[in-house]
């Protein structure tokens, strides 16, 4: 696979991108997806709400976390109307594993936004999808592509990889924008959702192939570690309402093991974000169903 894209690569350096070259390039993308694509569960539905729900899951989680969720998630909230009506604690129970609950909170809040706005329908536009909680420009972007087979550009995180492997294979510090205008350039608007599949693919196996074309991009940023984060604290105080209803503050500084000042701060953020609702020093899990 990739001793194949020297001859491109060179043939790109040399004249530009031409037409030719456009072709090549799918011919290569295609040829891979065909032999070592990837049959993923929500590739094989054609209805929005579910590849809403795996577009949210993918966002900074790998497939492999994603699909022991994926199916369990739809079983028990099968549509918007009954992801909007659950209790915050049920949809972060079932979230369990995937990190990041805001996902988990901005999708329940995009259900709700679409069953009062929407009539029940994810809108199949990019202003009214980008107005969504938690979609922006690449969710937005895919879901045009995987929802709605509409002709878009987007960039994510395998996309970019493609693009600086073939395209800028030693350069450095590579600008979105310029990544940008060649997906514009060469997206196969026919067949826009397996385009993207395939892209997707082919980056997916470049990251195991190679050194990571993406620390080239000039918005590459290392992810901090999880362990001893915020981030971990959040779950950890988050998971303690999956089982009690209400906590007082010095019970709930007592359970968690960590600065009881960085704690306390942390507390306060969940109560302004509206996981948490606070009354004389006791903390309960928001409903999900308050007004924000």
């Amino acid at each position: 696979m990739i001793d194949a894209t020297a001859n491109f690569t060179l043939a790109f350096q040399k004249s530009g991108l031409t037409e030719d070259l456009i072709i090549e390039f799918r011919r290569l993308i295609y040829e891979n997806y065909e032999k070592q694509g990837r049959k993923l569960p929500w590739r094989q539905t054609r209805d929005p709400y579910k590849i809403l729900i795996s577009e949210i899951m993918l966002q900074q989680t790998q497939v492999e976390r994603v699909l022991a969720k994926y199916d369990s998630f739809l079983k028990e909230f099968p549509s918007f109307a009954s992801l909007a009506q659950a209790p915050l604690r049920d949809i972060l129970t079932a979230w369990q594993g995937l990190g990041y609950n805001r996902r988990a909170q901005a999708l329940q809040r995009i259900a709700q936004r679409v069953m009062a706005e929407f009539d029940g329908q994810l809108p199949g536009n990019l202003e009214a999808l980008r107005s969504l909680p938690g979609i922006g420009k690449a969710t937005a972007g895919a879901l045009m592509a995987f929802a709605f087979e509409k002709p878009t550009v987007f960039m994510e995180t395998n996309i970019r990889r493609v693009y600086l492997h073939f395209f800028y294979p030693e350069t450095i510090a590579v600008a979105d924008k310029e990544l940008w205008l060649l997906i514009m350039l060469t997206v196969d608007a026919s067949r826009v959702r397996e385009w993207y599949y395939a892209l997707m693919d082919y980056g997916a196996e470049l990251k195991k192939a190679v050194a990571n074309p993406n620390r080239r991009s000039a918005h590459y940023v290392r992810q901090s570690p999880f362990n001893g984060s915020d981030r971990q604290i959040r779950s950890w105080i988050l998971k303690l309402f999956l089982n009690d209803a209400e906590l007082p503050e010095n019970i709930i500084l007592d359970r968690i093991a960590s600065d009881a000042a960085r704690v306390k701060r942390i507390l306060t953020q969940l109560t302004k974000e509206n996981f948490l609702r606070c009354r004389s020093g006791q903390y309960r899990l928001a409903t999900g169903l308050e007004p924000s």
